[in-house]
């Protein structure tokens, strides 16, 4: 074959830090669509079933396309962006108030077939 099918996904302003989501990551990443989707799913992280959604939506963008044998799909990357940080104030001890930042995550998925 001769182009590379990639496709991709993106979830954007995911309310989860990306360091939250890197640490997941290194488990599904150059997998098998499959096997990735059922790791994530026995996995107790919140980013796990974010990325699983974001992964099933690949799926389903290149399901779209009539060139690409789903089957054959692997993760080839996965990125965990930051988005923009809500900004919160928390009232501290002595009427202080302390930023909290509540961060948010841009998760992208590329998926491409699997070259035997």
């Amino acid at each position: 074959m001769g182009g590379e099918m990639e496709v991709r996904a993106v979830a954007k302003y995911m309310r989860i830090a990306p360091s939250k989501v890197r640490k997941v990551i290194g488990a599904v990443k150059g997998k098998p669509v499959e096997e990735a989707l059922n790791a994530l799913k026995f996995m107790p992280q919140k980013s796990a079933f974010l990325l699983e959604k974001t992964i099933r939506s690949a799926v389903a963008n290149a399901d779209q396309n009539t060139s690409i044998d789903i089957d054959n799909l692997i993760v080839r990357n996965i990125t965990a962006d930051a988005g923009p940080t809500l900004k919160r104030f928390k009232a501290r001890a002595r009427g202080r108030g302390t930023r909290i930042l509540k961060r948010t995550s841009h998760i992208t998925v590329i998926l491409s077939e699997r070259t035997f």
